[in-house]
């Protein structure tokens, strides 16, 4: 079944932005609450590199208790976006072994955990966090964007053990949702479970809970520097 993306539901309708040339190396990238993976692809499209395979899956719709219990794409369930809100465990760690499938499927089909970077903002960015610190495989990097860790209390005992993952965290210094704050917090915890030395953080100035072209530049040079052509 190697080749029959039937056995991992989050790829049968994830975006994609494919290579131009052999693809050797690939990004997964987790869209934040509310959203999908196409509009990552889209934007991912201005970055992409010629070897490398970008994968956007959609999250399932689930009700939401942030928001009213209104059913939403989530990757889990969001009761706070405070450090000390109640968090949904199971459907955290249930949603990353769902990411490791797809980290396995690509396995199988060729490019090994070493050539795969997770990736995500907001709440994705949060789920690509703790799927990279929590998997048994050695992947080439994370890109965290606004976002924090999940389950930080459970760490640094929660983490697989893997110290030398390359780490980028984005956030912009205006983000009203998730405060610049709870971003460098998690970044001085992650530097607790890998190699402080791995881990980068940089604000943007004016930036709200968004992305923005400065952001997807250095995002660009991270990639290029972790999944380089072979």
């Amino acid at each position: 079944m190697c080749g029959n993306n039937m056995s991992v539901p989050l790829l049968d309708e994830a975006a994609t932005v494919s290579g131009t040339e052999e693809e050797t190396a690939a990004v997964i990238f987790l869209h934040g609450l509310g959203d999908n993976g196409k509009g990552w692809a889209d934007v991912l499209t201005s970055i992409r590199l010629p070897h490398v395979k970008f994968i956007c899956p959609h999250a399932p719709a689930i009700p939401v208790t942030l928001n009213m219990g209104a059913l939403m794409p989530a990757w889990f369930d969001l009761k706070g976006l405070s450090p000390d809100s109640a968090e949904d465990e199971a459907g955290i760690k249930k949603a990353a072994e769902n990411i490791k499938a797809i980290i396995e499927h690509e396995a199988r089909n060729g490019i090994p955990p070493h050539r795969i970077i997770l990736g995500g903002f907001s709440q994705g960015g949060a789920l690509s966090l703790y799927t990279a610190l929590t998997c048994q495989h050695q992947l080439a990097g994370v890109v965290a964007l606004s976002c924090w860790l999940p389950l930080h209390r459970t760490f640094p005992a929660a983490s697989s053990g893997t110290r030398n993952i390359p780490i980028l965290q984005c956030h912009g210094k205006c983000d009203p949702m998730v405060p610049i704050e709870f971003g460098c917090l998690t970044s001085e915890l992650i530097k607790t479970v890998v190699n402080p030395q791995l881990v980068t953080f940089k604000g943007f100035p004016g930036l709200s809970h968004s992305s923005c072209p400065q952001e997807m530049e250095v995002i660009k040079e991270f990639i290029e520097k972790y999944l380089p052509r072979i």
